[in-house]
């Protein structure tokens, strides 16, 4: 691991000054992303930054929204009971990734902005134009069984590895920043994450040293209607092949509105926004359902390896969908 300095602050404008005065300077929160690509020196930063200290770590709750502090954990969000009333969507998809004690230390700016567990991202000896600009992509033509069908391009296919980002871009999240003078921002969750085009080194919307503080969510009264299905290798400690994030407000049989997020074949957390409107006013049955699946998967391109993902992911989101319907809310 290369050499770094390690420094704590207790001002979230101090913490972003100093992350702002060196190109190569990191924030860390709960380091279960970080501390991994540093020890494979995938990341190489000179100066380390504890947000530990910042005291972001608060979820308040209003008849409107709940507001979710940067630093809370991924478990502390998943089993908060207001979280399990309003939005089981979250819960479930936070619940369904890594283990117990990954989320008991992971928090959720830090899930929010994770890297790819690309294989060839990871490795320094691959080519990789997130991690190396215009060095070039292996996984185009390498074994590419678990890369992206959505959002991809000739630079880039890797997949957007988070469980909890898919549910909240269903949710209509907002992401607050603080920049480094201090101005706070707010940037939607669906403008947050940046497809790879010609550059997929540039993954999110943030300035360098730009400090997330919070997330809001705002209440959806149709969000208790609401599922997360991953689908994976093995049951657990396993990142999504697929995964559907749906939200189905109903009137009888009748669809009223419907949202849904896709995991684990896009390469950012994918909001099926046409999808969701061929919903509108139709009957709720697996047929309909069927699709708006063909729908979402539309422009899909896969690569050697990754053909059964357009399918699966099809029937991942009939089954979301069904699911939902069938919840008692």
């Amino acid at each position: 691991m290369k050499e770094f300095t390690f420094e704590r602050f207790t001002q979230t404008t101090d913490a972003a000054s100093a992350a702002a005065a060196r190109s190569g300077a990191m924030y860390l929160a709960g380091g279960t992303t970080l501390v991994d690509l540093m020890k494979i020196d995938v990341l190489t930063p000179d100066i380390v930054i504890d947000v530990g200290p910042l005291g972001l770590s608060r979820i308040d709750v209003s008849d409107d929204a709940i507001s979710v502090g940067a630093g809370v954990t991924n478990s502390q969000l998943a089993w908060h009971p207001v979280v399990r009333d309003r939005f089981p969507v979250l819960s479930e998809a936070i619940l369904s990734g890594a283990t117990t004690q990954i989320r008991n230390m992971a928090t959720v700016a830090g899930n929010i902005l994770q890297r790819t567990r690309c294989p060839y991202f990871r490795d320094v000896h691959a080519s990789c134009n997130r991690r190396q600009p215009g060095s070039g992509c292996d996984a185009l033509n390498g074994f590419n069984r678990g890369h992206a069908v959505l959002g991809v391009s000739e630079h880039c296919i890797a997949t957007h590895p988070s469980d909890m980002c898919v549910a909240m871009i269903v949710l209509d999240a907002d992401i607050h920043t603080m920049r480094p003078d201090g101005a706070t921002r707010l940037i939607p969750f669906r403008n947050f994450h940046v497809a790879p085009g010609d550059t997929p080194h540039i993954e999110v919307a943030l300035e360098h040293g730009e400090l997330i503080t919070h997330i809001v969510i705002p209440h959806l009264p149709a969000a208790r209607r609401s599922h997360y299905l991953k689908v994976r290798d093995r049951a657990s400690y396993e990142f999504a092949l697929a995964s559907a994030a749906v939200v189905l407000d109903l009137d009888g049989d009748t669809i009223r509105a419907a949202r849904l997020g896709l995991g684990g074949i896009a390469t950012t957390p994918w909001r099926a926004t046409e999808a969701e409107q061929s919903l509108k006013g139709r009957k709720a049955s697996d047929a309909t359902f069927r699709e708006a699946a063909e729908t979402a998967l539309a422009g899909a391109v896969a690569r050697e390896h990754n053909h059964f993902k357009i399918e699966l992911a099809k029937r991942a989101i009939v089954r979301a969908f069904a699911t939902a319907r069938e919840a008692k809310v």
